[in-house]
């Protein structure tokens, strides 16, 4: 379980820094409770749904209960983070 709160504060936290590896060490020295990964929105499937979406990530939230992880929306089943980061369209 994640609490809502705590995913605020972890996307408002992100919201504020690079995207990268010293933001996921970070945020894992925080939150040493959740596992954190990051990676693109490409990588994600076109089905999920991201829990937040920010101008340079969509948050996703893994559940992990039932041995296998998947994106889930349930954040009292979640155990982990994706933060998935978005690119600007070139129009």
């Amino acid at each position: 379980m994640i609490a809502e709160a705590t995913l605020n504060e972890i996307c408002d936290f992100a919201s504020t820094q690079a995207l990268d590896e010293v933001l996921i060490a970070e945020l894992r020295r925080r939150y040493p409770d959740y596992h954190f990964t990051w990676c693109f929105e490409d990588d994600i499937g076109a089905t999920a749904k991201p829990w937040a979406e920010r101008e340079t990530f969509n948050l996703y939230l893994v559940n992990s209960s039932d041995h296998c992880s998947k994106l889930s929306n349930d954040a009292d089943s979640a155990s982990g983070i994706v933060l998935a980061e978005v690119f600007p369209d070139d129009d």
